[in-house]
């Protein structure tokens, strides 16, 4: 959980499962790019900091948080991966549209964890206002696509653990 004194970004890659020959696909979401984009650059760092090869880190654009899903069941479907990031943002707006999209991404990345055997992370910031977003996306938060490339690799060593 992102708090004043917590850093997302304080992980050690010495105690982490090694990326070495993993491959990690990382769903991002054109909407709030600035934010995404950051995210996505937080994933990649630590992903590449344990090991990994710039070619078995693959990035997907979809145009929106609610395209995540669909783009990650693909990936899911394709076997080809050992962890997929669904990387969006989602900032509160006037309406309730910002509750219906929250919504549907957490529930579409909750229901292909439970249909695939490839571990979906989620990270999607669901913010009241822009400046939250960037305090989570290498602001004064650290960046939650660091602590999302590290929960790829926590899970993806699980996932050969147990099979």
């Amino acid at each position: 959980m992102a708090t004043a004194g917590h850093n997302l970004s304080d992980f050690n890659p010495d105690e982490l499962p090694k990326a070495t020959g993993m491959r990690i696909a990382c769903v991002v979401s054109e909407w709030n790019s600035e934010i995404t984009n950051a995210l996505y650059q937080g994933a990649r760092d630590i992903l590449m900091a344990c090991g990994a090869a710039g070619h078995d880190v693959t990035q997907v654009k979809v145009p929106g948080a609610v395209e995540i899903t669909y783009a990650a069941k693909k990936l899911c479907e394709s076997q080809k991966y050992d962890a997929i990031i669904a990387i969006g943002n989602v900032i509160q707006g006037e309406t309730k549209h910002f509750d219906f999209v929250c919504q549907s991404v957490t529930h579409g990345v909750t229901e292909l964890n439970l249909q695939f055997d490839t571990p979906v992370i989620f990270c999607v910031l669901t913010d009241n206002t822009i400046e939250q977003s960037r305090a989570r996306a290498g602001g004064i938060h650290g960046n939650k696509g660091t602590e999302a490339g590290v929960a790829a690799l926590k899970m993806a060593g699980l996932r050969k653990i147990l099979g």
